[in-house]
């Protein structure tokens, strides 16, 4: 849901998701003299509470002398930011945001004109469809409030639940509808572990229903074949589970439900049935109850379930799903690999710079040199890159220094995954580097595209895909391209800022940590100066505060 308030010289743009709101802020030349920056109060009517919002930072002048993790009330020290986003919101709630500029001096404080704003925000089940991010911040002070930094298995469900923030909930009751002789399971999945996750398996296929799941067993050292096969063995569903031995990766993530023989939704995304894929690094599942979506990616299960090598797979995805399509007049395009050639990456890429407007992309592993070419564009287009990291393997050198020269750019933003390594840092708590020792993936795994989110003609590309090559001629993999759903968008974009904002914080300490600077509570500023960049041509907090204010 989409509302704005413009009035009195101030102007606020509320975009709400489902765990996130986000507030798009800006004042008029009149309205910017001697303004500290923003309260924003909260009232949440479904709950009937109301409240200000609260931050860490606070003013010098009247610093109450905040212990880590401590927080106080914007209504005291203010947000010196024009895009705020509120992530402690729940799915189908009715909010108001009121936003209260605030004036004169730190020790002596006036209210200017407020502005409020209304807004719902969205149901996790939509109506066709449905998209679920997990916590994605093992490396968070919250977790290091809530459960003092200890293990999850220490804590036990609490941090489990915190931690999937709904993603295997929704997942469960997916295969739940599973349920009884007239309905079938069809499951691709690269990591195949979690014991939850196959017990729901289980469960489903205990009611008479068709259940089948493909996994990846190709050998090799790396692969998560054995790991997978031991889970499967151990939970007693070997007789509904079958390898994929052929090919590169089985690198899918998708499940597709049938009643009485007949494709009704499928369950993509990014996520691995493995407790980092769930709990650990950022993750999306996304369901579709679309029987023409469900079709295309039953026929593509039915392909893969004969264990085909990589040319005769690839022959059939040419065939099959034509990438790009022509013409691509479908709301929902399913895209597979292996594909022979380029063509699909190539297509993403083009859509990423279609029109020259505003893109938001998440990269895993590194950004591959069609969508550098994007990206280093000085053309005064807002773009966003979050990263788990500049490269992979022999590229990460050459990675870091493409992602050096790309972010040097006005235009463009870029956040590479980290965690607070000091609990002496600025009243900050110590943070926990990833969920498990073993984990390959600290913080981002998701795969997505926003192209204008905000815009007339958005476009969303999700799915289990790195927007490599490998991923577009090599791997089993799946992508969904979504034309002009604006609450998917708006709950994609959310969550990508939620996400950017936590980790782009953390890489700017590490890198100043790593440059030996000397850190002292970062304090507010006591006039109207920090207004500067976002009123500073060519800078990118101006890009964002025309961006996000609409």
């Amino acid at each position: 849901m989409r509302k704005k308030f413009v009035g009195s010289g101030l102007t606020v743009n509320t975009v709400a998701g489902t765990h996130v709101v986000m507030l798009g802020l800006d004042l008029s030349d009149a309205k910017r003299k001697n303004c500290l920056g923003f309260a924003i109060q909260r009232e949440d009517h479904t709950e009937d509470e109301r409240y200000w919002m609260s931050g860490t930072k606070t003013f010098e002048a009247t610093d109450p002398n905040l212990g880590p993790g401590g927080q106080v009330s914007s209504h005291e020290h203010p947000f010196q930011t024009f895009q705020w986003s509120d992530y402690s919101a729940k799915p189908e709630h009715d909010y108001t945001y009121t936003v209260v500029p605030l004036y004169g001096t730190p020790s002596h404080l006036t209210d200017g004109d407020s502005g409020s704003v209304k807004v719902t925000t969205e149901k996790e089940f939509g109506p066709q469809q449905s998209v679920f991010f997990n916590r994605g911040a093992i490396a968070s002070q919250e977790y290091a409030r809530r459960f003092l930094n200890k293990s999850p298995d220490v804590v036990g469900a609490p941090a489990f639940i915190w931690l999937s923030r709904g993603l295997f909930e929704a997942f469960q009751t997916f295969v739940s509808q599973a349920n009884g002789s007239s309905y079938g399971l069809y499951g691709a999945i690269y990591e195949f572990q979690w014991p939850d996750a196959l017990k729901a398996i289980k469960d489903a296929a205990s009611t008479g229903a068709d259940v089948h799941i493909l996994y990846d067993g190709i050998p090799g050292s790396t692969g998560p074949g054995v790991k997978n096969k031991a889970a499967i063995t151990k939970a007693k569903i070997s007789s509904l589970c079958k390898p994929r031995t052929t090919g590169k990766i089985m690198h899918n993530k998708f499940f597709v439900l049938t009643k009485n023989n007949k494709p009704v939704s499928v369950w993509t995304g990014s996520t691995n049935l493995t407790e980092n894929g769930i709990f650990g690094h950022s993750n999306c599942g996304h369901v579709v109850d679309d029987p023409d979506v469900a079709a295309l990616y039953l026929d593509y299960w039915n392909e893969l379930k004969g264990n085909p090598d990589s040319k005769t797979e690839r022959a059939w995805v040419d065939a099959n799903n034509v990438a790009p399509p022509s013409p691509w007049n479908a709301d929902v395009t399913p895209i597979f690999s292996p594909h022979t050639g380029l063509k699909a990456l190539e297509w993403y890429a083009n859509i990423a710079n279609t029109g020259h407007k505003p893109l938001f992309m998440t990269f895993a592993f590194g950004m591959h040199k069609d969508f550098q070419q994007v990206y280093e564009q000085k053309d005064g287009i807002l773009r966003f890159a979050l990263m788990e990291k500049e490269g992979n393997g022999r590229g990460l050198a050459q990675g870091k220094k493409d992602i050096r020269r790309i972010r040097s750019l006005p235009n463009v933003v870029v956040a590479v995954g980290n965690n607070i390594v000091t609990n002496s840092f600025d009243r900050w708590l110590k943070e926990r580097q990833k969920l498990t020792a073993d984990a390959n993936v600290k913080w981002i795994h998701t795969k997505y595209m926003l192209m204008d989110p905000l815009g007339a003609d958005p476009v969303v590309v999700t799915g289990s895909a790195n927007f490599s090559e490998a991923s577009t001629n090599a791997n089993n993999e799946n992508m969904l391209v979504i034309r002009n759903d604006q609450r998917v968008v708006d709950i994609y974009l959310g969550e990508f800022m939620r996400l950017y904002t936590h980790y782009a914080f953390r890489e700017a300490v590490k890198i100043a940590l790593e440059n030996h600077e000397v850190w002292t509570p970062q304090y507010l500023v006591a006039d109207a100066t920090w207004q500067k960049d976002y009123f500073t041509a060519g800078d990118q907090r101006l890009l964002r505060r025309q961006y996000f204010s609409g």
